[in-house]
C-alpha cells in the first residue's frame, strides 16, 4: 500500500523536473548598429540559439557601407572582397532584409553568394531579421568590403557570437 504514494510522488517529481528542464522560449534581441568611416558601433554582438534577432543598420557616414556576416575572408587581387562562407547560407536560414539598397554589379567582379545589406548614403536605414539556429553556433565576423576592401582593411569589422 505504501508503494502507490511513493510511486505517485516519484512520477510527479519527474514530471516537474522534465518541465523545468525544457528550454524556455528566449526573448528576441534587437541591435542598432551605426555605420561610419570606418567602424560599426557596436562592433561585437552576441545571441543565443532560439532567439529572434533584429539588427537595425544606420549609415551615419558619408560613404556607402555594407553589412555581411560570415567566415574566412575572400581575397580578390590581394584585397578583401567578401566572406567565403556566409552565415545564413551555411545555416540554411533566409533572413528578412528591409530597406537595403541594391548595389550595382561591378564589371568583372563575381557577385557575393550570400546575404548582405547595402546602405548607399548618409541617413539610409535597413533591418535584417532572422532566427538564430544551432548551425550558427560559434564566432562569425561582420564586415564591410566597400571600396575594394578598403573599409574592411581600415577596421570596419566586428564579431557576431552565437552560443547554445
Amino acid at each position: 500500500m505504501k508503494r502507490i504514494p511513493i510511486l505517485l510522488f516519484f512520477l510527479v517529481a519527474c514530471a516537474i523536473l522534465i518541465t523545468a528542464c525544457q528550454s524556455k522560449k528566449l526573448e528576441p534581441v534587437n541591435f542598432t548598429i551605426h555605420m561610419k568611416e570606418y567602424s560599426f558601433d557596436p562592433m561585437n554582438l552576441e545571441a543565443k540559439v532560439g532567439q529572434e534577432v533584429t539588427i537595425e543598420l544606420i549609415n551615419d557616414g558619408t560613404l556607402a557601407h555594407e553589412f555581411l556576416i560570415g567566415k574566412d575572408v575572400n581575397m580578390v587581387d590581394s584585397r578583401p572582397s567578401d566572406f567565403t562562407t556566409d552565415m545564413f547560407k551555411a545555416a540554411g536560414v533566409e533572413p528578412t532584409i528591409t530597406g537595403s539598397a541594391e548595389e550595382p554589379p561591378v564589371e568583372g567582379e563575381t557577385p557575393y553568394n550570400g546575404y548582405e545589406v547595402h546602405l548607399e548614403k548618409t541617413g539610409d536605414k535597413a533591418t535584417i531579421s532572422f532566427p538564430v539556429t544551432k548551425e550558427m553556433v560559434g564566432e562569425w565576423e561582420i564586415g564591410c568590403f566597400e571600396q575594394e576592401g578598403v573599409h574592411y582593411t581600415a577596421g570596419m569589422k566586428g564579431t557576431f557570437t552565437v552560443t547554445p
